[in-house]
């Protein structure tokens, strides 16, 4: 019997994909973002244990808000990819039972045809892209970009849909060059039916405290409004520089 490791589970999810949604958060990461809001998903086999069938009693009650709003079931973590298994088992579950739309929610650092029995589950990929420059990836999340930009190019070639998704933190994501190249890559793909950017928040500080870690951008403010609107303008114009080459 597949079973996963459980971070929480949210029953009336309203931004991690279309309409109300099961969101289940999974335990484990590989990436450690410095701007994490949950640090206590990283550990691979802690959280709860959880067999599919428990994890569907848990999403029953509520199949009626879900299906009349076009909604379905998200999969966020940590990372729901690193429990491939699980993940695609329960995918296969909802919409034999229930025909739920089915939403990934993934930082993209794995090797999609390692994973692609998910994928070929999976609705609507939520992509976070956290860094389009190298070396600025590793020092925001100690990886490379590398496996994150080859999953979305993967997406992108075999008619997966996602949405594109850029946590902004100022003074890490606000160079022009970054943001036009984020969006000149962005450009280079299919099936991106949405862009949206993630504003930075400090909400996830306390449990960085509670876990006995130093918070890595202590006394970094959330960006401003215009600040936001900067970035969505430069990522646009690099769009089009890619729409106007391709």
């Amino acid at each position: 019997m597949i079973k996963g490791h459980v971070h929480s589970l949210e029953t009336f999810g309203t931004v991690d994909g279309p309409g109300i949604r099961f969101v289940l958060f999974m335990q484990g990461c590989l990436m450690k973002c410095q701007y994490c809001h949950n640090p206590d998903t990283w550990g691979m086999n802690e959280g709860k244990e959880m067999t599919v069938e428990e994890a569907l009693s848990e999403i029953e009650p509520y199949i009626n808000y879900y299906q009349s709003s076009g909604g379905g079931l998200t999969v966020s973590g940590g990372e729901p990819s690193l429990q491939p298994r699980f993940v695609a088992e329960l995918f296969k579950e909802v919409k034999n039972r229930w025909n739920l739309h089915t939403t990934l929610d993934s930082n993209g650092f794995n090797d999609p045809d390692k994973i692609k029995d998910l994928l070929d589950v999976t609705d609507l990929v939520l992509l976070d892209i956290k860094h389009i420059d190298d070396e600025k990836h590793i020092k925001l999340t100690s990886k490379s970009n590398e496996k994150t930009l080859k999953t979305a190019q993967w997406l992108s070639e075999h008619g997966h849909k996602m949405w594109i998704r850029h946590v902004y933190v100022p003074g890490i994501h606000d160079q022009e060059e970054d943001l036009v190249h984020l969006g000149q890559f962005i450009g280079t793909l299919n099936g991106v039916e949405k862009f949206e950017i993630l504003p930075y928040h400090q909400m996830g500080v306390y449990k960085w405290e509670a876990m006995g870690k130093e918070y890595p951008l202590q006394g970094v403010p959330s960006p401003s409004e215009e600040e936001v609107q900067r970035a969505y303008r430069l990522i646009a114009e690099g769009r089009k520089q890619s729409y106007a080459v391709n």
